[in-house]
């Protein structure tokens, strides 16, 4: 249960820095093109925060080269969430993000999970 809480918390800790990082780049950029930068440079500051407080691991190059696989899913999930609420639904640029992501959680806990502890049984959440 820690585990799961501590990973929201990071996830708290992690949204709000790509959120902030979204706003900042979209000064300059377009949407899709800000969102890719804060989400890739948000997702560096999650590998090392669930490393340290939610997995008790020691960061290693591999389950950092494996982290963003991670978030492969959260990344398509976001993205197409993203384009469907700006383009299709009109909604507009600034809070999609935030409405986008919420569907990709679960997913994410349980892949990063799988490779910051491998080797050890990934049990279902219930």
């Amino acid at each position: 249960m820690r585990q799961i809480i501590t990973f929201a918390l990071v996830g708290v800790v992690n949204t709000a820095t790509y959120y902030l990082l979204y706003l900042l780049f979209l000064r300059w950029l377009p949407y899709l093109a800000a969102h890719v930068l804060a989400f890739a440079l948000s997702m560096v500051g999650s590998f090392f925060l669930n490393a340290r407080f939610t997995y008790r691991t020691r960061p290693t190059w591999r389950k950092f080269l494996l982290f963003p696989l991670t978030n492969a899913t959260n990344f398509v999930i976001t993205t197409a969430g993203v384009y469907v609420i700006v383009d299709v639904l009109h909604a507009g640029s600034r809070f999609a993000p935030l409405l986008a992501s919420a569907a990709a959680i679960p997913v994410t806990f349980v892949v990063s999970r799988w490779v910051m502890l491998p080797g050890r049984e990934t049990r279902s959440i219930a």
